[in-house]
């Protein structure tokens, strides 16, 4: 990589994946950083990355010149306060998903984007997965014509995680996992316009936040669709995902290695489906680092910046206060 990236990685449980996609960037990995010694020790030394460069309090990274970028993997709690400190010391800035929690925090870390200049990318990991990357490719060819349904689902058992950051009540489920079908569908759709939502709570006695949330969702064009999201179901993790066109439909998800595409003939009947293979990558953190490497260099445009994380936090708040209240709800995108 030219005008090779030095990179500082925060938050070294999930963050392990930013170093390895950073390295395979040809980023030089200029410190590490977690509160945790023991997660510090473990990726220190699985990356040969030297003690000198090992820290357990983020501000000692801040007026470090030499850092150019910043991945931040700490629990959502903190996306706010770190994504902002490093904005506003200089830095780029690669934060987690989802951007924060609430709406202030969002605000403040879009305020820190736009004063300080700094790039602000989320981690949108699903519009790096090959398979809804090539949803994406035939959505857009116009090969399953118009699209006027489209639904997505984030299935993912908590059960071992109930005792950890994921347990707080500021973390509902709708906005720590299930944005990342929230966002899939925006990304492939469009943003949603209304949405109206009910919640249960019959898996997971642990946690205060419903536990199962399904959301009908208005978009633009007359384009229908729903999310449903489960953090206590009894399956393997999956985000299932089905886009209706009115030439074809794609169903597909991020752990199988093929995915289905029905398209139409001359006489509108479906023609016998087409079992089209993909890689399995839904993590990928490698694709991620390069878009992200791209637009610090000014090589490629900024996909998924702090305004994009945004969007998708106040969809997922609006289905979350509409499953509350009971009254459909329509997201305020308008972020100043």
């Amino acid at each position: 990589m030219e005008n090779k990236l030095t990179v500082a990685n925060i938050g070294l449980k999930f963050g392990m994946s930013h170093i390895e996609g950073a390295l395979a960037g040809g980023a030089e990995i200029a410190a590490i950083c977690d509160s945790d010694p023991e997660a510090l020790r473990f990726a220190g030394e699985r990356y040969s990355i030297p003690e000198e460069k090992r820290f357990t309090n983020y501000r000692d990274l801040l007026e470090r010149e030499d850092i150019q970028a910043v991945t931040v993997a700490v629990p959502d709690q903190s996306h706010a306060e770190l994504t902002s400190a490093f904005l506003r010391s200089g830095k780029h800035v690669l934060c987690e998903k989802p951007l924060a929690l609430t709406r202030e925090d969002t605000l403040s870390i879009i305020r820190a984007a736009d004063e300080s200049g700094r790039m602000c990318m989320v981690g949108q990991i699903c519009r790096f997965t090959p398979a809804f990357e090539k949803a994406k490719e035939i959505i857009d060819s116009g090969e399953i014509g118009e699209i006027y349904y489209a639904e997505s689902e984030y299935a993912h058992d908590y059960m071992y995680l109930v005792d950890t950051w994921r347990a707080d009540p500021k973390r509902h489920g709708v906005i720590g996992g299930g944005c990342h079908a929230v966002d899939l569908l925006r990304w492939l759709v469009g943003d949603p316009t209304e949405v109206f939502a009910y919640g249960t709570h019959k898996l997971l006695p642990q946690v205060a936040y419903d536990d199962a949330t399904v959301a009908v969702i208005k978009f633009d064009g007359g384009v229908i669709g729903k999310v449903f999201v489960s953090t206590g179901c009894k399956r393997d993790y999956t985000m299932r995902t089905l886009i209706y066109g009115t030439k074809g439909t794609i169903i597909c998800d991020n752990t199988s290695p093929q995915m289905t595409l029905f398209t139409a003939g001359e006489d509108g009947m479906a023609h016998e489906p087409r079992i089209i293979p993909v890689q399995v990558n839904n993590h990928n953190a490698a694709r991620e680092f390069e878009v992200f490497a791209g637009a610090v260099t000014g090589k490629t445009p900024l996909i998924t910046d702090a305004r994009e994380g945004a969007k998708t936090v106040e969809a997922c708040l609006a289905i979350i206060e509409s499953s509350q209240t009971g009254r459909p709800v329509r997201p305020d995108y308008n972020f100043r």
